[in-house]
């Protein structure tokens, strides 16, 4: 099925802008050898510089709300920073600690390893346990709390409730 070039003229006007600049060559130099297309481009520029020429007005009500939804947000948004500044800090103070006190807990499970005498493998396993065992416990929890804060009523669903 071809397409009449005159209705290919009219999607390419009613585009207005974003057609390339092939397109648009190929637009110009239709409407210069047709006339009915040239009238229809005309009609349309008209009715755009017509409709933007219309002041908008909106009611004090809606530019109440939006504002007082525009600053919720904003808050929330900075509010969300500020958490994960801390946790970021947070983050960086458990790398810290933790870096600096595996070789003294590494010492410390060998020495209680080798008092009570059992083998290597058990105390390593002790120690692995012990030092994973926290940030498992942690992630369990905060994953819980998300679940609830996630599927709990006007929250995290998009009907946050406005303050």
């Amino acid at each position: 099925m071809t397409r009449d070039i005159h209705e290919e003229a009219r999607e390419l006007i009613a585009v207005g802008d974003a057609v390339s600049d092939a397109q648009q060559i190929w637009l110009q130099d239709h409407l210069a050898e047709c006339a009915a297309c040239r009238d229809y481009a005309e009609g349309a520029a008209q009715v755009v510089r017509a409709l933007r020429s219309l002041p908008i007005a909106a009611d004090a009500r809606l530019v109440r709300a939006t504002q007082s939804r525009v600053r919720f947000h904003a808050t929330r948004l900075r509010e969300t920073r500020e958490r994960m500044w801390l946790v970021g800090m947070a983050c960086l103070g458990v790398g810290v600690t933790a870096t600096l006190t595996l070789p003294l807990l590494w010492r410390l499970f060998a020495w209680m390893g080798e008092q009570a005498g059992v083998s290597t493998a058990v105390w390593q396993a002790g120690f692995l346990f012990f030092f994973f065992a926290p940030a498992l416990v942690a992630s369990v929890v905060l994953l819980a709390r998300g679940t609830h804060v996630k599927s709990h009523k006007g929250y995290g669903n998009g009907d946050e409730k406005m303050g």
